[in-house]
């Protein structure tokens, strides 16, 4: 059985509830970014590079890759935590 508190909710479970939630901004604002520099870099392959464009390709990649590593490892944990409680019997099948 879930414990549960006054509310009505596990806090546990709605904490993982919100790392899913932002594992998923996460990855989209990542993944969107490693797309626009994909876009920004055959741009600039075709069109000649400027420092503007080669700058744009560089932050557009250092900063998808800061937000998209922390969102894929929390992912995998949210999966591994809830993988687990299913196994142990603490939470109904999704």
């Amino acid at each position: 059985m879930v414990p549960v508190n006054a509310g009505g909710a596990d806090p546990v479970l709605a904490r993982r509830a919100q790392i899913a939630r932002l594992v998923t901004v996460g990855q989209r604002v990542g993944y969107g970014l490693f797309g626009l520099a994909s876009v920004l870099f055959f741009f600039g392959l075709i069109r000649g590079y400027t420092d503007t464009l080669t700058t744009a390709v560089i932050v557009a990649l250092l900063v998808g890759s800061v937000v998209l590593a922390p969102a894929i490892v929390f992912g995998y944990a949210v999966k591994a935590a809830e993988r687990e409680d299913q196994e142990d019997g603490r939470a109904p099948p999704p």
